[in-house]
């Protein structure tokens, strides 16, 4: 595991994470991408967690990102329960596979138990998450907000039995919708690269995405 020191993120790690992000993100998901920029408007958010915003730095250089936002499940028994959500989770490509990520994962966790959250849901890779003790969000009877159940969504429980009774779906911060025309404007600020498709990384994106099922509430 590379050796790397977690630290909150200061105002002058701004652009470097800004950088780092648009590096790791690159076509990854899709030709070019957005989470740079998501990066820098999550940081005005009102939902934005300031407190779980850390970096990973090696050799004096920011090495890897992760930023919460504040989230929910909106239950089906009325009501609405908080929980948190993190991304973007980067890591500089050169130093992915090394154990930085997992980390930031770890570390954050762990203080957002301390500051009292109770459960961190996400969309991601349910094969990468589940090393940290991520489930499937519909074992808890939670779907995503447009209605299904999705293997993408996945949830975390920071105390035993803390989505038990939050049967719902779940809702992400509005920073979460990102303007593609802003965000191709903030990206002419950074060096010009080749958008690339047919990629494995997207093809296994696009998989992940389509395993949805149908949700009805209280089921």
């Amino acid at each position: 595991m590379l050796t790397a020191e977690l630290r909150p993120e200061r105002s002058a790690d701004h652009r470097a994470v800004e950088e780092l992000t648009r590096d790791a993100f690159w076509n990854h998901y899709a030709p070019g991408c957005v989470e740079h920029y998501l990066a820098h408007v999550l940081r005005t958010s009102p939902d934005f967690v300031p407190e779980l915003d850390y970096v990973a730095v090696c050799g004096g250089q920011v090495a890897g990102s992760i930023m919460y936002t504040r989230a929910g499940v909106v239950l089906d028994r009325g009501g609405r329960r908080e929980v948190l959500c993190f991304g973007p989770l980067a890591v500089a490509p050169a130093l992915q596979g090394r154990g930085v990520g997992g980390r930031l994962v770890r570390h954050t966790a762990d203080l957002a138990r301390e500051l009292g959250y109770a459960a961190i849901l996400i969309f991601g890779d349910p094969d990468y998450y589940a090393r940290f003790g991520f489930r499937p969000a519909e074992a808890f009877g939670i779907g995503a907000s447009w209605g299904d159940y999705a293997a993408a969504l996945q949830a975390l429980e920071l105390r035993p039995g803390a989505l038990a009774d939050c049967a719902g779906h779940f809702v992400e911060s509005d920073a979460f919708q990102v303007d593609p025309d802003r965000a191709a404007a903030f990206d002419r600020d950074f060096p010009p690269r080749e958008r690339l498709s047919g990629l494995p990384s997207q093809q296994k994106f696009q998989e992940i995405a389509s395993r949805t099922r149908p949700r009805r509430a209280g089921q």
